[in-house]
């Protein structure tokens, strides 16, 4: 037979509430109290059902975590800040893969919804119309990571794209370059996409610097995609001294482009990234890169989320201070 939380109270000499109230972290009892019921729980192996408690609570004590893409090493770092923070907190994750272009995210929703999950984090995906309704619908909390929104009651945590790969391009200026070239990732994408590519433009701007569209090309965050977009800028615009991409995993590619045609990075050609993910530390040359923390970024993701759960408020909006880490892949012009 397994335990039960009668036996729990019996053994530690308490009333089946007060356990509860342990279980639940909730106040009233001494910590005394508290050890000695921890102490019969381990002693028992007893394993508290979930279900059970949120009848009691009306919570499961799960929050669901959508990504466009759950293998990328993107949403790892996220994921890795949103399950600590959650697993400190007694939550349990669920995580849904969206696709990159949402075709599940209506199947996800869904099934959060029967999960009766307590709150969702949704990440990197622009929360439009038809998925906010849903949202709505199932009364429940929702926090925005790496993206951003105007609906009042979902607040967002992200860095600034537009200021952060505008400082980027300021930095490869600073380093005498002025034929930059971009690759960026999915053009229709206005959380990550268009103001990063605003940010470029504004700072050639700013340094009398011409925009030369064929030094501009487009991605979609992936290393395949980088691969590509730097074989198109050596095929359009060669004479470009610097490249900068909108992610690590394209900088990457457009790294590995580069050597595939006998080219020296950063003798020959500087290449710079966005993100800070541990592969940037671990390529050859080491990426300089704009870093955004992003497994800080899911901490407080979670920490926003599950602060509305407990406590019904709204929590509020959270830019992240992003900076430039600088390694190996960017020489200065003399």
């Amino acid at each position: 037979m397994n335990p039960t939380i009668k036996d729990v109270a019996q053994k530690a000499n308490v009333s089946i509430a007060t356990v509860s109230r342990v279980l639940n972290n909730l106040t009233g009892y001494s910590d005394k109290t508290k050890q000695k019921v921890n102490q019969a729980i381990k002693e028992l192996g007893y394993q508290p059902n979930a279900i059970a408690r949120g009848l009691i609570n009306k919570r499961t004590q799960t929050i669901g975590v959508m990504f466009p893409n759950v293998s990328s090493a993107f949403s790892s770092d996220l994921l890795h800040g949103i399950d600590e923070f959650a697993h400190d907190s007694n939550y349990s994750v669920v995580v849904c893969n969206t696709d990159n272009d949402g075709k599940r995210t209506m199947k996800y929703l869904q099934l959060l919804r029967e999960k009766q999950v307590d709150g969702i984090i949704f990440s990197s995906e622009v929360l439009n119309k038809e998925y906010y309704e849903v949202l709505e619908s199932m009364k429940i909390p929702v926090v925005l990571v790496s993206s951003k929104t105007d609906f009042a009651k979902v607040p967002y945590v992200k860095v600034d794209d537009y200021q952060a790969v505008y400082d980027a391009i300021q930095y490869l200026i600073s380093k005498g370059h002025r034929k930059i070239a971009m690759i960026s990732g999915t053009k229709s994408d206005p959380i990550a996409g268009t103001p990063r590519v605003q940010g470029y433009r504004k700072a050639l701007e700013a340094s009398g610097i011409t925009f030369d569209s064929s030094r501009l090309v487009y991605g979609d965050f992936s290393f395949e995609s980088g691969g590509r977009a730097m074989e198109a800028i050596l095929r359009k615009a060669g004479e470009a001294t610097a490249v900068f991409a909108a992610s690590d995993e394209m900088a990457i590619g457009a790294l590995s482009a580069a050597l595939k045609h006998g080219l020296n990075v950063p003798e020959d050609i500087s290449i710079m990234g966005y993100d800070d993910l541990k592969l940037a530390q671990m390529v050859t040359p080491p990426l300089t890169t704009v870093r955004q923390p992003l497994y800080e970024m899911g901490k407080i993701a979670s920490e926003k989320l599950i602060r509305m759960i407990e406590t019904g408020d709204i929590a509020t909006n959270k830019i992240i201070a992003h900076s430039i880490v600088e390694r190996q892949t960017v020489r200065t012009l003399t």
